[in-house]
């Protein structure tokens, strides 16, 4: 059987990212997958900017959207919100054409230095998706707290249980794929 094809969103734009650690763990635990991260290094969404058009490293995430037979979102919280760049992201992908997040099976998750591990910038970040109808997992719910503490210098988890925990959510992310 083919792999998948996953598509994995970090909400941060940092390099040493313990979101973007948390996508890879997860893409770890998913496989097989064919694995392609997106990036959200995009230009600040503006009208006059649309109207010269998409900018390329908009089309090519929105069509990495489309591509994937499913996604992983982590993202930051940042004073009780998701990231403004992936709002930003969120945005602009709006703007394409075709609806590349309706009915596409999305796990979100989140980690963040606070001892609620991003509950609340995963909240909205479920929030901000809901316009574009893709199928959210309901859960389980995965922040991880303390998330520089979260991590191996390998970049696995320093928790054997964390893993357990999110080998369900990726699980249940592979049963909606079908």
């Amino acid at each position: 059987m083919p792999a998948h094809r996953l598509l994995g969103i970090s909400g941060s734009l940092r390099a040493a990212s313990t979101n973007t650690k948390l996508i890879h763990a997860a893409k770890d635990i998913f496989d097989p997958a064919e694995f392609t991260m997106g990036s959200i290094d995009l230009p600040l969404y503006s009208g006059d900017v649309e109207e010269g058009g998409i900018p390329a490293s908009v089309q090519a995430l929105s069509d990495q959207i489309k591509a994937a037979d499913a996604v992983i979102i982590s993202t930051p919280e940042y004073n009780k919100l998701l990231s403004g760049s992936l709002k930003n992201a969120l945005d602009w992908v709006s703007r394409t054409e075709g609806a590349p997040w309706k009915g596409k099976p999305v796990a979100v998750m989140s980690a963040a230095a606070g001892r609620a591990g991003g509950e609340r910038g995963q909240w909205t970040l479920r929030l901000a998706l809901n316009p574009f109808q893709p199928r959210v997992i309901p859960g389980p719910e995965f922040h991880l707290a303390s998330s520089a503490k979260g991590f191996n210098e390998d970049g696995t988890f320093a928790d054997e249980s964390t893993a357990k925990f999110l080998g369900t959510l990726m699980g249940n992310l592979k049963a909606e794929i079908g």
